[in-house]
């Protein structure tokens, strides 16, 4: 049996595994990604990447405009509608999230649709670019050991049926829901396994034609005759139609191309466009967060930790922004300068994060139910009873009132920008963050320890920018608003931790306030930003003592 050795092993090339990857490599970490697949996935499955992942896929030196050129334009991609069928009557529809220029006062990437597929093509070819590691198709993670400082993984080649083993420092599972590494680990996962289960036909078809008058990217049906959601990849050419089924009775085998060509038309109505079944599958939706997300040198990331109702489209960015925590951990600790200890505190982060964003996402999911519920179709599921409703002035009424109610739903952007950790690596200030009325929705800038750095437009040698592109994967930056010299020295005193000194007026200029109305801090006050960009201490004054401050700071933070 052959033994190869790499400081990190990565198990699953999907967006997780891909980002894993490419910020380890940057951060000149060697890794190898392998993935159980044959090839890379043709089917959509997830369609939205939010502000925050974009944010980070910026700062993981991602071609953006390659990753823009492919999203959905927010003029088709911006309305989720309620329709009797895609080709009749439009109930109701709602803004699908914040698309509009003016949340680039609040991000410099706000939300698009973009299909996984295309998001995780321009994640190979940005690897291909930054000579990362190569994704090896058609390997299967069997089983590991873990052997004193090492994981040693025994890794069958589905074409040649051979096992091979990899020696390395650590293991990163991104190996999706059914995680076999999280299963061998013998961790659990806990919240409802199972609420319902779904087929997902992914067809090619021109529906413009359909829809010219209400574009949208999601299209939920009323009729209970033709249950189920489209999903618009593309209005003019892919679309993706999921409907419910019973697992108990039925298999994907069942679902032949030709039956998924007359479910799609059913559910389309009164039309009979020319469409192309390219995939069929099945999933279950589930509402689950793994007890823990460590087991020594083994880590868990996206599905393989979590996983949520597609009801808020928080599954793929939430493990890319798990990994993002993750990788400069591991680099801090295989480069020397943080101990092991460093590495619990992802756990503690993330999985807090993990479990408010599955319970929103469960309470999306539930609440959708309101619309059938004010249709009548539960006690009575057939298309005379919804269209009798709808006939009804007071009925009419009742659905609208029940759409608009989902409003949550689809504007989350206080959840998608605004949480904050609790952690060791974090110290808390003794100041309250700014409050809002609605987290889920609303999102206030803050400084406060914990939180994300503020996006404010800044510039640079000519170049506008954001103030988080100041900050990058290798090293904490200690950010002022002013050149402040002292402040300056204490960055430079500290030698045993990587660390950069950012000023406002010497490496960028804050020409229009935007950074001065957000940090919440007085001129001579500063900012220690670590690098996934999330504050971990703030002083907003200055001290007596500068260097001796922030040194104290970041032996609490990074303790020798």
């Amino acid at each position: 049996m052959t033994r190869n050795e790499v400081p990190v092993l990565i198990v699953g090339a999907g967006p997780v595994g891909m980002m894993a990857a490419l910020l380890l490599s940057r951060l000149g970490i060697q890794n190898r990604l392998i993935e159980r697949r044959g090839e890379a996935s043709r089917a959509p499955a997830a369609h939205v990447v939010n502000a925050r992942t974009f944010e980070i896929c910026r700062g993981a030196g991602v071609d953006m405009d390659a990753l823009m050129d492919l999203t959905g334009d927010p003029v088709d991609a911006g309305r989720a509608i309620w329709v009797t069928r895609l080709a009749g009557e439009v109930v109701g529809s709602l803004p699908f999230e914040r698309q509009d220029d003016s949340v680039r006062a609040l991000t410099p990437t706000p939300l698009r649709n973009l299909g996984q597929h295309h998001f995780e093509r321009v994640l190979r070819e940005s690897l291909a670019s930054q000579n990362a590691a190569e994704i090896e198709y058609g390997q299967q993670w069997e089983e590991a050991s873990q052997e004193g400082e090492d994981v040693v993984s025994r890794i069958r080649d589905l074409q040649s049926d051979e096992l091979h083993e990899i020696r390395s420092q650590y293991l990163i599972a991104a190996d999706g829901a059914g995680s076999r590494i999280r299963k061998a680990c013998g961790i659990e996962m806990i919240g409802p396994p199972k609420l319902q289960s779904f087929v997902m036909i992914h067809f090619s078809a021109n529906l413009r034609e359909l829809v010219k008058d209400h574009p949208g990217i999601l299209y939920w049906l009323c009729d209970p005759e033709a249950r189920g959601t489209f999903v618009a990849h593309d209005i003019d050419g892919e679309w993706v139609y999921m409907l419910p089924y019973d697992s108990d009775t039925e298999a994907v085998e069942d679902f032949t191309p030709e039956r998924c060509k007359d479910l799609v038309l059913r559910a389309i109505g009164d039309a009979n466009p020319s469409i192309e079944v390219e995939t069929v599958s099945t999933w279950t939706m589930s509402a689950q967060v793994a007890e823990r997300f460590r087991d020594d040198r083994i880590f868990l990331a996206g599905d393989a930790a979590h996983r949520f109702p597609p009801t808020g489209g928080l599954g793929l960015n939430s493990g890319v922004q798990d990994v993002h925590g993750l990788a400069w951990r591991i680099a801090a600790v295989l480069d020397g300068w943080a101990p092991d200890g460093v590495l619990d505190s992802y756990e503690v982060e993330r999985r807090a994060v993990a479990q408010y964003n599955a319970d929103q996402s469960l309470h999306n999911a539930m609440k959708t139910i309101e619309v059938p519920q004010a249709l009548g179709v539960l006690e009575e599921p057939t298309t005379a009873r919804m269209q009798a409703t709808l006939d009804d002035e007071n009925g009419r009424r009742r659905t609208v009132e029940a759409i608009e109610n989902q409003a949550e739903h689809f504007d989350m952007l206080g959840l998608q920008l605004g949480y904050r950790y609790a952690s060791d690596l974090v110290i808390d200030d003794g100041r309250e963050p700014p409050e809002v009325e609605n987290p889920v929705r609303e999102y206030r800038p803050t400084t406060s320890p914990g939180a994300r750095l503020p996006h404010a437009w800044i510039e640079r040698d000519g170049q506008r920018i954001s103030t988080l592109d100041l900050v990058t994967p290798d090293a904490f930056v200690l950010l002022t608003s002013t050149p402040d010299p002292d402040w300056a020295l204490a960055a430079n005193a500290i030698d045993r931790i990587p660390i950069r000194h950012a000023a406002i007026g010497r490496d960028a200029r804050d020409s229009e306030g935007l950074w001065k109305s957000v940090c919440e801090i007085e001129p001579d006050g500063a900012i220690l930003v670590r690098p996934d960009q999330h504050i971990a201490w703030r002083s907003t004054t200055k001290p007596d003592d500068p260097t001796g401050t922030l040194a104290r700071a970041l032996d609490r933070l990074l303790p020798t």
